[in-house]
């Protein structure tokens, strides 16, 4: 249990932000997303075939890309997770009627009928307007068949892949930046040791080549968590010793980026709780593992940075989010779990994380998008209702950061903190239960196209906080605010109540004499835009 306990007078939190000192570009990618063919994430959520009574264009929701459309999702992470290392992509390619079925074994043990491939996922991010991030599979494929896929993606000639392309109804060749080798290797991927995959790594790297302009981003498949180690096994199968800087660029068949996998599991991975029945200590635990990600993004950084310190080769965290039981009655494999106003709150929590680390990290991405775990959008099975969730909001409240220049905001003294008691280790697959320091109040700033915008969250159950931020560096306009909360943190959205919790317009912030003030209710997130003059 918290060993504090919430006090009637807000406490005050000062700070300074140096407006005139822009750091390092946030990625738009640390704001991507995840779509595995997993439950309903693709068929019932992205995918309802072109007969449903569900407006759609071959096949496609369209009310699901005209929502994801307004978060500017820049890049979209297919078909796996473990589904890609049981996928050969040639069995979703042609008519459909022929193509073979298979067994997801993974998740649900349902048949999959092969309906949503290669040409409908690229026809989606195509509406979508992102960019695709395409994960192979290393665990049960082989060398030649992710090359084949590279070609028949890419390549733009009368090869054997382009022409099979053509055959399929796509004359152009794709633009296809983002390349996974693999996922998860160390688990469901393969079981394999850290030096096993990482020569299997170089090995499907260097022959999925770049096709004429089409450059490849590789992205080695990394670690679970905190295993730092297996970063270093990657890291040194570049070819490269401690410190040096030269990093292997496109065309020597290297990889460009190593991945992470980090989910907030508050309890024991066979009992995590629900997503929306929970007390106040299950509460303060989930926001204590949140918090944990910026201790495990350091880690890595650190060990990337002891090999490479030009920060030459990037971090991606892949998979991360919130994992809880599933919603009782659905079925276990399927992962469907709500989304209440706490998921919105670890989703402020980790974007400013990332935001700090920007340095390195140059791709996140939510698992997952529709009706699978934190999900942006649920939709109802009965009304074909398209629900948006709170974590949905905090996407859409902080696009503005995406590619925007990073702005430290540096805290005065100690910030607000409560004692979490007996907190699972990251991922809940740790035995030791530990006390967590759990900082109440988040922040964290950007600029671009002369504007500042700041996210502040307070994460205390039942106080409010007052924010002094001490504004340098330029003189600023009037600000615009919006705040998303809700009376409990249970709150949620349904088909019935969609705006349960939404942002609204906020009067809480102001500008008096260049300090920003912002009086943040509890369980709160903000965003204040600020004009520069």
């Amino acid at each position: 249990m918290s060993t504090t306990t919430p006090s009637s007078t807000p406490a005050v939190v000062e700070g300074v932000l140096d407006l005139d000192l822009p750091g390092h570009r946030i990625s738009r990618h640390v704001y991507g997303h995840f779509a595995e063919h997993l439950g309903r994430c693709i068929y019932g959520g992205f995918y309802v075939g072109e007969d449903s009574e569900v407006p759609n264009e071959g096949g496609i929701r369209l009310d699901v890309v005209e929502a994801l459309r307004a978060l500017d999702i820049p890049n979209l992470r297919w078909p796996g997770g473990c589904f890609a290392d049981d996928y050969h992509w040639k069995d979703g390619i042609g008519p459909r009627e022929q193509r073979p079925r298979m067994v997801n074994s993974h998740w649900g043990d349902v048949v999959e009928d092969n309906s949503f491939g290669t040409h409908e996922f690229m026809h989606l991010c195509e509406l979508l307007g992102t960019e695709p991030y395409i994960s192979a599979n290393v665990g049960s494929g082989t060398v030649a068949e992710t090359s084949d896929w590279v070609q028949y993606l890419t390549r733009g000639d009368d090869s054997p892949m382009a022409a099979l392309r053509r055959a399929n109804g796509r004359d152009e060749p794709w633009k296809v930046t983002y390349w996974g080798l693999g996922n998860e290797p160390w688990g469901c991927g393969g079981n394999m040791s850290a030096e096993a995959y990482a020569d299997l790594a170089r090995q499907f790297a260097t022959y999925s080549r770049d096709m004429g302009d089409n450059k490849l981003y590789r992205i080695a498949a990394g670690a679970t968590n905190a295993d730092y180690r297996w970063t270093e096994v990657l890291m040194k199968a570049l070819g490269r010793a401690l410190g040096d800087g030269e990093v292997l660029g496109h065309g020597n068949s290297s990889f460009q980026a190593i991945s992470f996998h980090c989910y907030t599991v508050a309890g024991p991975w066979d009992h995590k709780g629900s997503a929306t029945e929970f007390d106040t200590d299950e509460y303060y635990a989930t926001m204590a593992q949140a918090q944990r990600v910026e201790a495990v993004l350091a880690g890595h950084t650190k060990v990337m940075d002891a090999y490479d310190p030009d920060k030459r080769v990037g971090l991606v965290l892949d998979e991360w989010g919130t994992w809880f039981d599933v919603e009782p009655g659905t079925n276990p494999g399927f992962l469907f779990q709500q989304n209440a106003l706490r998921d919105a709150l670890v989703a402020s929590v980790h974007f400013d994380a990332f935001h700090r680390h920007a340095d390195r990290l140059v791709m996140a991405n939510i698992a997952q998008t529709v009706n699978v775990l934190q999900a942006m959008i649920l939709t109802d099975e009965e009304s074909g209702a398209l629900v948006l969730t709170p974590s949905y909001h905090v996407f859409e409240m902080n696009k503005g950061h995406q590619d925007a220049a990073h702005l430290p905001v540096h805290l005065r003294g100690a910030a607000p903190t409560r004692t979490v008691a007996g907190v699972v280790g990251v991922g809940g697959h740790a035995l030791d239960r530990s006390d967590v320091e759990l900082s109440t109040v988040s922040v964290s700033a950007s600029t671009k196209d002369g504007a500042a915008l700041v996210s502040l969250t307070n994460l205390d159950a039942g106080a409010p906080v007052v924010l002094r931020i001490d504004l340098r560096g330029a003189a600023v306009g009037e600000p615009t605010a919006r705040l998303l909360t809700a009376d409990a943190l249970q709150a949620h959205n349904t088909p019935q109540q969609g705006d349960a919790v939404a942002p609204r317009t906020f009067d809480g912030a102001r500008v008096e004499d260049g300090v920003l003030l912002v009086e943040l209710p509890a369980h709160s997130f903000a965003t204040v835009s600020l004009p520069l003059v």
